[in-house]
């Protein structure tokens, strides 16, 4: 005879086992949803130098490619007479505009970066970045206190047309005062212990027009879209050092942090006596959300490196080559 207890003890066994399988199946489901996702991804393509004279053309200067993926043009605002509490700006130190390409598998390519403009100069830059189809993602401030007023403006874009792309960027540079031909300068010799700053950062820097810096790429894949964003396309820590005499330097730069970093990384910063400038997105439509940390200080650069270090470990980074 089957018991009522009976009866409910196969029901319950039964609900298990849809229970079960229902799970099995959803994460099955999870995992090919995981999977197909990875497989849609569109990686960067390998590039040559020449792959990218048209950019150059359209932009009226050469550019740098690193590591196969990423050709970056810089255009220094040597033009500007920037200081922040006391401290003479050097164009290399954080008055770098720049735009950055990559192409991908699919045929695309993809542009983003950053021009520094006076305000006199933004609405203008703004209206030659809206009418050529160019996304602004950010307009903010990266130095504190400083004089002449000077804005950030990161920007976006993505098509078939690399060249065209470049055009638009040079369109909005002309609406500035920004020099277009290329100023390497004399090689300057740096008043700072870069042995001792190297020691306290765990890697190498590099020396570049005055400033000594280093770059910390994110560890976890970035994407935009569907497309795989590599480090060179603006999603690393940079961390500059300008010396201001006697041992001491300016520090300034951005950390590049997840949402759940970015206390961490505060702390670490305030605890070495390193001033928070702004905390904000540079991206739109990045995964994961990555928020943007520029700091400042001016103190003895080994004692300031000891901080950063510190907070360049609250975060997932390692040291670009």
């Amino acid at each position: 005879m089957i018991t009522h207890h009976s009866r409910s003890k196969a029901a319950l066994a039964l609900g298990l086992v849809v229970v079960l399988s229902a799970c099995s199946a959803g994460q099955a489901d999870q995992q090919q949803q995981d999977q197909q996702s990875s497989e849609a991804l569109v990686e960067p393509a390998t590039t040559q130098a020449q792959d990218w004279a048209q950019v150059a053309d359209a932009l009226g200067r050469e550019g740098q490619l690193s590591d196969d993926t990423v050709y970056r043009v810089g255009f220094p605002r040597s033009d500007l007479d920037v200081t922040s509490r006391g401290v003479q700006i050097g164009a290399g130190f954080a008055l770098g505009s720049y735009a950055a390409f990559t192409r991908y598998e699919d045929g695309t390519t993809m542009m983003m970066g950053d021009l520094v403009v006076t305000e006199e100069e933004l609405p203008g830059v703004t209206d030659a970045l809206q009418d050529n189809g160019i996304d602004q993602t950010a307009v903010h401030q990266h130095l504190l206190d400083h004089e002449p007023a000077v804005w950030w403006t990161h920007f976006h874009a993505h098509g078939q047309d690399a060249a065209a792309l470049a055009q638009g960027v040079d369109e909005a540079l002309e609406a500035t005062a920004t020099p277009r031909e290329a100023q390497d300068g004399p090689s300057q010799e740096l008043d700072l212990d870069t042995a001792a700053v190297d020691e306290a950062m765990g890697t190498q820097g590099r020396a570049q027009g005055g400033v000594y810096k280093f770059s910390f790429a994110r560890t976890g894949q970035v994407t935009s879209g569907d497309h795989v964003l590599p480090s060179g396309m603006g999603v690393a820590t940079v961390i500059n050092f300008q010396p201001t005499g006697g041992g001491k330097a300016a520090v300034n730069g951005d950390f590049v942090m997840t949402a759940d970093e970015v206390q961490g990384v505060i702390q670490a910063l305030r605890e070495g006596g390193i001033d928070i400038v702004a905390l904000h997105n540079h991206a739109l439509n990045d995964q994961p959300r990555l928020f943007y940390m520029h700091f400042w200080a001016n103190d003895d650069a080994a004692t300031l490196a000891r901080a950063l270090r510190n907070a360049v470990d609250q975060h997932q980074v390692e040291p670009t080559g």
